[in-house]
């Protein structure tokens, strides 16, 4: 591990006290936590949580109704612009120019900045070369979000923001991403702040994970700290149109040692002592209730079970809309 991931980095973000309202709805509801120099920080969180409007008050696009922010050691209210030269940022949506190319507009962003990384470098990076003169408005959704992600490297960043940043990627660009944020923390000591839905890429890539929900934290550590609250191994029973969910509820939560069960769907979701010795039982309930469910398994926790039991709602099932907020045009 190298040094900059250490617990004794200086914190490179610092925020306290986050606050930020849309009418009546308030996304960000006194939201403080810090960010070590080095790391991969993941802010994590269903639809509608808060996540994305963090990230803009974070980097400048939307100010604030209460709290402080630091990046950097710059007060990020009151020196914006000087934060900006400090980080690079990709979020949900990108818009450019119909008929600029991923070559102009690395070439235009860079001039933006007193540091700057090549085009040629970050075009070949994010497998763009093919695509380097083509216009904006001829490359796919998946061409459109790897060019976004590189113009988020074209200031060579001390810390980069990164919204959802593999939505759209196929299997290989979303791997070769990972990588390149590995290698980004391992040997530049980059800092990369990381919003996703995917579960398996904040336990592979995060250092730390803040979990967040209707604007307010629920839960902050490292994954393998996030999963070890939930105890036990996770049971699931898959039902049928047909099957009875409230017995099988019921069967799954008398389990010996069993957490009250959760129904999600089609699926009824306990934690027990012991998952493989209580498939037993709960097979031997089953079939003296007469039911044949669909599936049923036992399997150490996962992130989404995290999620689970902090929200009651599995993060890869939300598709709630954001709370509605002004256009911001980036």
């Amino acid at each position: 591990m190298s040094g900059a991931r250490t617990a004794a980095a200086d914190p490179v973000i610092r925020v306290d006290g986050l606050k930020k309202s849309y009418g009546a709805t308030r996304a960000v509801d006194g939201v403080s936590f810090e960010v070590r120099a080095g790391t991969v920080f993941g802010l994590l969180g269903p639809n509608g949580a808060g996540k994305t409007t963090t990230v803009e008050c974070l980097i400048g696009l939307r100010d604030p109704d209460a709290g402080t922010i630091e990046v950097c050691g710059i007060d990020a209210r009151r020196r914006p612009q000087a934060v900006k030269q400090k980080i690079g940022a990709a979020l949900q949506s990108t818009a450019l120019q119909d008929k600029i190319t991923a070559r102009e507009a690395l070439t235009l962003y860079g001039s933006f900045y007193a540091r700057q990384a090549a085009p040629q470098a970050l075009l070949e990076r994010f497998a763009l070369l093919d695509k380097a003169d083509a216009p904006f408005d001829t490359l796919s959704g998946g061409q459109r979000q790897r060019l976004a992600i590189a113009l988020a490297f074209v200031s060579n960043p001390e810390v980069v923001f990164l919204d959802e940043p593999t939505t759209g990627l196929d299997p290989q660009a979303r791997a070769n991403l990972w990588t390149h944020i590995r290698g980004l923390r391992e040997e530049r000591g980059t800092t990369v702040f990381l919003t996703t839905h995917y579960l398996d890429e904040a336990d592979a890539l995060c250092d730390r994970i803040l979990v967040i929900d209707h604007g307010a934290i629920v839960a902050s550590g490292t994954p393998d700290e996030l999963k070890s609250q939930v105890g036990g191994d996770v049971v699931t029973v898959t039902v049928g149109s047909g099957d009875d969910t409230g017995e099988v509820a019921r069967l799954v939560g008398a389990l010996s040692g069993a957490e009250q069960p959760q129904v999600v769907d089609d699926r009824i979701i306990g934690r027990v002592p012991h998952g493989g010795a209580a498939l037993v039982d709960l097979v031997r309930g089953l079939d003296g209730a007469g039911i044949t469910v669909s599936g049923i398994e036992s399997r150490r926790p996962s992130l989404d079970d995290v999620f689970l039991g902090l929200t009651g709602r599995s993060l890869r099932d939300s598709d709630a809309p954001a709370p509605a907020a002004e256009e911001v045009a980036v």
